[in-house]
Formats: structure tokens, C-alpha cells, sequence
């Protein structure tokens, strides 16, 4: 079982940084360029896919609102629009 573990782990690992390799925007790669990233994880296996997921990838930080979806009691605008919402409302409810 160890042996088939030590094998798969590196192997899916490689699989993983290649994929994430070529489908990363050029924008977003750093260093090298992208079919030189590709060529060092396929070549080193091991050592070019921890290169990649170190240094290859411009890396954005997982906290952040930046465009993705909001929970309505964190979202300003909708807070906005509810004091609006109330200060409007002709029965003062």
C-alpha cells in the first residue's frame, strides 16, 4: 500500500501543476513563460510542480470580495439599499 502511495502522490501532484500550468492566463504566470513552466513539470516531476504552486502562479489572496459572491448582511450596496428602502417607506413601518 506505502508503494502505491509513494507512486500516486508525485503522480497526481504533476498531473495537477501540469493541468493548472496550461490553463492559467499568461498574466498570471511569473518568472518564465508558460511552455517553460509546462516543460519543467513535465522533465522534473517532483521538483518543478512545487515550483510551479511556489513561485509559477501569481497567487490572489483567499479572503477579499474582489467580484465573487457576497453574503447580503456583508454587501454595503445592500445595506445601502435597505436604509433607503426604510427612510422612503410612507408608513414608517
Amino acid at each position: 500500500m506505502l508503494r502505491v502511495l509513494m507512486f500516486l502522490v508525485p503522480l497526481a501532484l504533476s498531473v495537477y501543476a501540469f493541468i493548472d500550468c496550461i490553463s492559467t492566463k499568461d498574466t498570471d504566470i511569473r518568472h518564465m513563460p508558460k511552455p517553460l513552466w509546462a516543460i519543467l513539470v513535465l522533465l522534473f516531476p517532483m521538483v518543478g510542480s512545487l515550483s510551479w504552486l511556489i513561485a509559477g502562479k501569481k497567487r490572489t489572496p483567499a479572503s477579499g470580495v474582489r467580484g465573487g459572491w457576497v453574503a447580503p448582511d456583508d454587501n454595503p450596496e445592500f445595506l445601502k439599499s435597505l436604509r433607503k428602502d426604510r427612510d422612503e417607506d410612507p408608513k414608517g413601518d
